[in-house]
């Protein structure tokens, strides 16, 4: 259903480092960088589609996150999402609810949620019951 999705940035070098350890830590591979553009993206090994991008805003104005806006994250597991969150933190996110079970969605929904250095809301999330 989605394509790619786009994230506004302001300091490239910044935002990179900060989704280059978010997306490893997701398993994510990164596509490609063109820090003279500025933009990246990365992609699920073995798919090219849907991407996720950073960059500066086409219009050349200055990113700004949008109120309202969120970009939720697919985690291959409950652990790779408190890892995700505490790598995160470590890169200078803000925690916007800290990494545990959400069953007010469903019964295994186990997220986190944080703003990037831009401001940026994301969560990463596992819909997996806890293997047994």
């Amino acid at each position: 259903m989605i394509s790619h999705v786009s994230i506004g940035i302001t300091d490239f070098e910044r935002a990179f480092a900060f989704y280059q350890s978010v997306m490893e830590e997701l398993g994510f591979t990164l596509k490609f960088s063109e820090p003279e553009k500025p933009w990246a993206g990365w992609m699920r090994p073995g798919f090219d589609r849907p991407l996720f991008l950073i960059g500066h805003p086409y219009n050349g104005e200055r990113a700004t996150p949008g109120n309202g806006q969120m970009v939720a994250l697919l985690a291959p597991s409950r652990d790779a999402v408190d890892r995700c969150y505490a790598r995160a933190i470590a890169n200078g996110a803000q925690s916007e609810g800290k990494p545990g079970l959400r069953p007010h969605y469903h019964a295994n929904y186990y997220g986190a949620y944080f703003r990037d250095p831009d401001g940026n809301k994301l969560c990463v999330c596992c819909h997996d019951p806890v293997a047994e």
